[in-house]
């Protein structure tokens, strides 16, 4: 009877979950293309759905997940979060003005707010605090709350701590809950604008099978040469992080296929997870979706850019950073004589001759969405529409694609009891009211996993508002760059260094878009004072808070490899950062040279020549540095050979390409070029033993 009582329990609250989620993504689908709130009113909506998805799948501690007291507890904070959000929503909505306190909006009660205001508000960051710690973990809740401790205590700190005069606790509410430069700024602006969207893209992608697509299309090429498993792992890894924006997600999903394949073909368990993971914290830069930074982008940047600005300028980097991993990959597959036949798909894959034909149909349908998605996406960007409306029209063809297959099938009952069940992966199946059902929960299915997978962002977008709050109070936003820039006034190269060192350790545990979105604030002024192009300067944070996720000792994105490969997280961890380090340099590469993102010295469009020739000579050092790092390229390469390598593929990456220089990268080109031929060579030598 108890079992009984407990299933029930157990299946109202994943309806409720359910039904949760499904609000949560119409209402961002319906009021993100025709709004009908106020900015402050549908944020507060979009947080409160958010917050209760978090409490209802997280507990507090998976030890008492089915403790009675914390699951009332839950109910408690729930009915909290609903009261709290709702008030900002009711007091700020004009069709509540019935309900307003002294007959003013909360944005009117500025600076003179009630009682019942301050009370709410500090409840209001308190749930924030703990949905926060619930889905990312304790690292950005401790964050905010020294923020708000330095908010409340500026006046007693050090003068190396930025001291200012300290505000009251009703101020800090105030700034931090009560009005839009807290909570409900820019940060929860852009995750309601544009990655919530692209996150249920992709996992509608996902619905449809483009994760067999993907992997499908990626064999197709390197099924025969040497190390294709681990090809298959990069290029299906870059293509499906496009589509999630999280190497840690990425690396969870195309990781369970890619990792048993590369361990197979005789790759050691921590090397196939490291290439797994460098390769997803590459994925987040692959346009068109990339990460939720890249939305971020759109809002922070000045000059402001388009979305497709965005894309255009991620290309040749992404470009370069595949390349570099697919070279690191071949020459460490040859060091270690994979055979280069090995098959990328399991025995029974192999085995199924029968099934090949419609497997086949199966996956040209999947490439069908999946292609059909992305040139939707892109020409309606290109039309001039913005990166929301673009995604929504993509998402509503690849429902109509899904559900017109789906009645075409119906019509001419063409269905085996195979094909039945493999299509149940991409659309809907069955007669009458099962079909129905079926249709039914393919529609609403992408909605609940994104809406789980999406609501972290939602609490970290909230939690990393109040630090924004506090900043814009204290004025600290302005204090750290004045006080970095003199380090590093005169040397452009250092500033960069002490950027990259200071997003990594701080996206170390923070997710890479809250990183970013806080060293772009903090840190992102100093580079545009010493003249770096702005949005240069913002991919170079945005590269290195995805380089956090696969730099020890916390590189989450390895550690999610490990679990899967079953190997140790400190040798995956080293083994993701080997096979990563050209992603690395890349930064560097287009601060000092913004043709590799499609711009001029002073941030214009540069001419096609010069975008040639940066591409060539950074393309030439890719693939020097991945030698050089693989130590073999027809042969073991020697420690002095490979220190060689080295500085000419730093060279090709940094030195100026102006006619006066062209000398130079001639004589290392050359250099590396006799290297290779002189290795060549040796191999030819002992063969002939």
């Amino acid at each position: 009877m108890t079992n009984s009582i407990n299933v029930l329990k157990q299946q109202s609250k994943n309806y409720i979950l359910l039904t949760v989620s499904v609000l949560l993504c119409l209402f961002i689908l319906a009021e993100v293309n025709y709004p009908q709130l106020t900015p402050q009113s549908e944020l507060a909506l979009f947080a409160m759905l958010g917050l209760v998805v978090v409490f209802l799948r997280y507990p507090v501690h998976p030890r008492f997940a089915n403790n009675r007291a914390f699951r009332l507890l839950d109910v408690l904070l729930i009915g909290s979060v609903i009261v709290c959000f709702g008030y900002v929503l009711v007091q700020t909505e004009p069709i509540f003005q019935t309900f307003w306190l002294d007959g003013k909006s909360l944005g009117d009660r500025a600076g003179a707010e009630l009682p019942l205001d301050y009370i709410i508000g500090g409840l209001g960051l308190l749930l924030i605090l703990e949905a926060t710690r619930r889905s990312i973990g304790v690292t950005l809740p401790l964050l905010s709350l020294a923020f708000l401790l330095y908010a409340g205590f500026g006046q007693f700190m050090p003068d190396w701590l930025f001291p200012h005069r300290g505000y009251s606790v009703q101020r800090i509410v105030s700034q931090t809950f009560l009005h839009s430069q807290g909570a409900f700024g820019i940060a929860l602006r852009v995750m309601f604008t544009y990655v919530f969207l692209f996150v249920l893209f992709g996992t509608l992608l996902e619905r449809t099978g483009a994760t067999n697509y993907v992997l499908d299309l990626a064999s197709r090429v390197f099924g025969s040469s040497t190390g294709a498993p681990a090809k298959v792992a990069v290029l299906s890894s870059g293509m499906m992080g496009s589509l999630s924006g999280s190497a840690v997600a990425n690396t969870a999903t195309t990781g369970t296929f890619t990792i048993p394949l590369m361990r197979r073909a005789g790759f050691q368990p921590a090397i196939a997870g490291g290439i797994e993971a460098a390769a997803s914290s590459g994925g987040a830069l692959v346009p068109p979706i990339m990460g939720a930074a890249a939305y971020m982008m759109l809002e922070i940047v000045e000059p402001a850019v388009t979305y497709l600005e965005i894309i255009k300028a991620a290309l040749l980097p992404a470009v370069l950073y595949y390349t570099g991993m697919l070279c690191i990959v071949h020459f460490a597959a040859r060091s270690r004589r994979h055979a280069p036949g090995v098959s990328v798909h399991s025995p029974e894959e192999t085995n199924a001759n029968e099934q090949g034909e419609k497997h086949g149909k199966f996956l040209t349908l999947q490439g069908g969405i999946f292609l059909a998605a992305f040139i939707t996406l892109i020409g309606v960007l290109l039309k001039g529409a913005t990166a929301f409306r673009a995604v929504s029209w993509s998402l509503l063809v690849v429902v109509a694609i899904s559900l017109l297959d789906f009645l075409v099938r119906r019509i001419r009952g063409q269905h085996s009891t195979t094909e039945t069940h493999r299509d149940s992966e991409i659309a809907p199946t069955g007669i009458g009211v099962s079909g129905l059902r079926k249709g039914i929960n393919f529609l609403i299915s992408p909605c609940e996993r994104a809406a789980q997978s999406g609501v972290s962002l939602i609490a970290a977008a909230t939690c990393v508002g109040i630090i924004l709050g506090v900043v814009t109070l204290t004025g600290i936003g302005g204090k750290l760059p004045s006080t970095l820039l003199p380090l590093a006034s005169t040397n452009l190269m250092l500033a960069l260094f002490f950027l990259m060192i200071s997003t990594i350790i701080l996206g170390m545990g923070l997710p890479s878009s809250v990183c970013y979105l806080l060293m772009a604030i903090l840190v992102g002024p100093v580079l545009l004072d010493l003249g770096v192009v702005p949005l240069a300067a913002h991919f170079f944070i945005f590269y290195f808070g995805m380089m956090s996720m696969v730099t020890p000792p916390v590189a989450l994105a390895a550690y999610a490899a490990s679990a899967i490969a079953g190997s140790g997280i400190m040798a995956t961890g080293f083994a993701a950062f080997r096979f990563a380090l050209v992603g690395f340099a890349l930064p560097y590469a287009f601060v000092l040279r913004p043709a590799l993102l499609w711009l001029s010295e002073s941030g214009g469009t540069p001419g096609v020549w010069t975008v040639f020739v940066n591409f060539s000579l950074t393309l030439i050092g890719t693939v020097i540095l991945a030698t050089a790092i693989a130590g073999y390229i027809f042969n073991r390469l020697s420690l002095w050979t490979r220190c060689v390598l080295f500085v000419a593929a730093f060279i090709l990456f940094f030195a100026p390409t102006g006619l006066q220089f062209i000398w130079v990268h001639a004589i290392v080109t050359l250099t590396s070029v006799a290297i290779f031929y002189y290795n060549s060579r040796q191999l030819s030598a002992i063969s002939d033993q």
